[in-house]
């Protein structure tokens, strides 16, 4: 157990926030989690610091009444400290913890996912040729919509593309 305890105050937040890529509401999660788990060992703490032994001998030698002290004694030295089943809270831990491996596991699934698309993309761009060795073919070729795009304004009869002008100026060669 004292190696969870060390392996727990070890953790580096911020970093586990950051590297990991997770989402803002399982960042807001941890965050909430850490401080909870902060304010208990600060609470644990402190208790384990108070002084428990109540100490009778003094309160006789206090107080005129003796009969008082002998009756607190007593219930103090008959009290038992009573159990409660927390098997329900466990449970409710599991489940909370099962919950969030499985966004845990869908969330490295995804970000693996777009990892592999954007190698493939780098390694498209790496290996494609550069812009000024393309041709109007291999444009056409690549993206056949706009091969449709043009013969559809062409049968219409219109010959010039709207916006054209405006973006790239009016050019005429007569």
């Amino acid at each position: 157990m004292s190696a969870i305890k060390a392996a727990a105050a070890h953790i580096d937040w911020p970093r586990l926030t950051t590297s990991l890529g997770l989402k803002t509401e399982t960042v807001a999660a941890l965050g909430a989690f850490r401080k909870r788990n902060e304010e208990a060992r600060r609470v644990l703490t402190d208790l384990q610091e108070q002084k428990t032994a109540v100490d009778f001998a003094h309160y006789r030698k206090v107080l005129k009444n003796q009969a008082v002290v002998d009756e607190l004694e007593k219930a103090h030295k008959a009290f038992k400290a009573t159990t409660y089943d927390v098997q329900a809270q466990i449970k409710s831990i599991d489940a909370v913890e099962a919950k969030a491996l499985d966004r845990a596991k869908s969330t490295a699934a995804k970000v693996e996912f777009e990892l592999a698309d954007l190698q493939a993309t780098l390694k498209n761009i790496e290996t494609s040729r550069p812009i000024d060795e393309l041709t109007a073919d291999d444009v056409l070729k690549s993206r056949p919509e706009i091969a449709e795009k043009v013969d559809a304004l062409l049968a219409k009869g219109k010959w010039d593309t709207k916006g054209y002008n405006d973006k790239f100026g009016y050019v005429t060669l007569f």
